[in-house]
């Protein structure tokens, strides 16, 4: 119960390399498939013939009924409505006995086993958003997030799952109708739907920038450790999910648009970015002429160069140059 699967394309390769890094660093005998949406990032992967990695390209795996509707979707679309055929692919293809999606976006600060031995004799699993009051976006994101989920290669878990890619195929954009929101929203009845679907209870599972202001973070020693304010329950950081994590222009990074703290930017978001810098190292050696950092077109809003990275910065955006970046990596080594 150790097989994972992922997707993401070229401009994700630094963040998918790093998501697995870390994976097989808690878990070593972890086997991820990755579905490589472009060409320059199946490439690259299948240069790299990473131990316990499976690189699955587009046209293995698209069949007719998501050729069908690709040319209607818009990347982020189609990738979304591919997320339960990818883990179908993988059940299916090469018969596994289950297999756990995972975003490429998340990095792993311990072995997701508990997890993992969590979903017990059920079916499928999935995770809350959890939100904080302020960034609640249940209404149009929807109360789970696709960032975490396993599926059994049973009649329970293969009933989920053709389910949801059925309803995936006949509708997932990038709005809110009727009830719907992309891949996400179609999970909210899962557990009324389906008796096999359980929900994940370990607060160390989902830990992301829209909750991370309800737990107290601490990493003085080895372990990414939490502590949920309201309840002063204590629980080891299982992954975090950087979502919105961004290079922009002028060597600057956007960390997240949510309120971030001192503790956090240390102890999650410094690991990560040391780790992205060193992974794009690492391509521009080995693949002269790629880029793993393009920077991404800035939105109106975005705040000048915060003058101090280990500090709350108020507002909508966290922007912190790449210099900064490197002088909190000086100071927690």
């Amino acid at each position: 119960m150790k097989v994972f699967c992922t997707l993401f394309d070229s401009g994700y390769l630094s963040r998918g390399l790093a998501m697995f890094e870390s994976l097989r660093k808690f878990m070593p005998d972890a086997y991820l498939y990755v579905f490589a949406f472009d060409d320059k990032c199946y490439q690259i992967l299948t240069s790299l013939a990473l131990p316990n990695m499976k690189v699955i390209g587009l046209a293995e795996f698209e069949d007719p009924a998501l050729l069908n509707i690709k040319s209607a979707r818009s990347r982020v679309e189609y990738c979304w409505t591919c997320t339960p055929s990818i883990i179908l692919y993988v059940l299916e293809k090469f018969n596994e006995a289950a297999c756990t999606y995972i975003d490429a976006d998340l990095y792993f600060f311990a072995s997701p086993q508990i997890l993992l031995d969590e979903l017990g004799s059920k079916a499928v699993s999935i995770i809350s958003h959890r939100y904080t009051p302020e960034y609640d976006q249940a209404r149009t994101s929807g109360k789970y997030c696709v960032q975490f989920m396993t599926f059994k290669n049973n009649t329970d878990g293969l009933k989920v799952l053709s389910w949801w890619r059925q309803a995936c195929i006949d509708w997932c954009y990038a709005r809110k109708e009727n009830g719907k929101f992309g891949d996400q929203k179609y999970l909210d009845d899962w557990l009324n739907r389906f008796d096999s679907v359980y929900e994940l209870q370990h607060l160390g599972g989902g830990v992301a920038p829209w909750n991370v202001q309800q737990y107290q973070i601490d990493c003085e020693n080895a372990a990414v450790l939490g502590e949920e304010i309201i309840s002063g329950k204590s629980f080891p950081v299982i992954f975090y999910h950087f979502h919105q994590f961004r290079y922009l222009k002028r060597g600057r990074v956007d960390l997240a648009p949510y309120k971030l703290n001192q503790a956090v930017i240390r102890c999650l978001y410094v690991p990560y970015y040391q780790k992205l810098e060193q992974i794009a190292d690492m391509l521009a050696k080995c693949f002269p002429g790629f880029e793993a950092h393009l920077p991404l077109k800035e939105t109106a809003g975005i705040k000048k160069i915060a003058k101090v990275l280990l500090r709350k910065i108020q507002g909508r955006y966290n922007v912190c140059s790449k210099k900064e970046l490197e002088i909190a990596k000086c100071r927690i080594s």
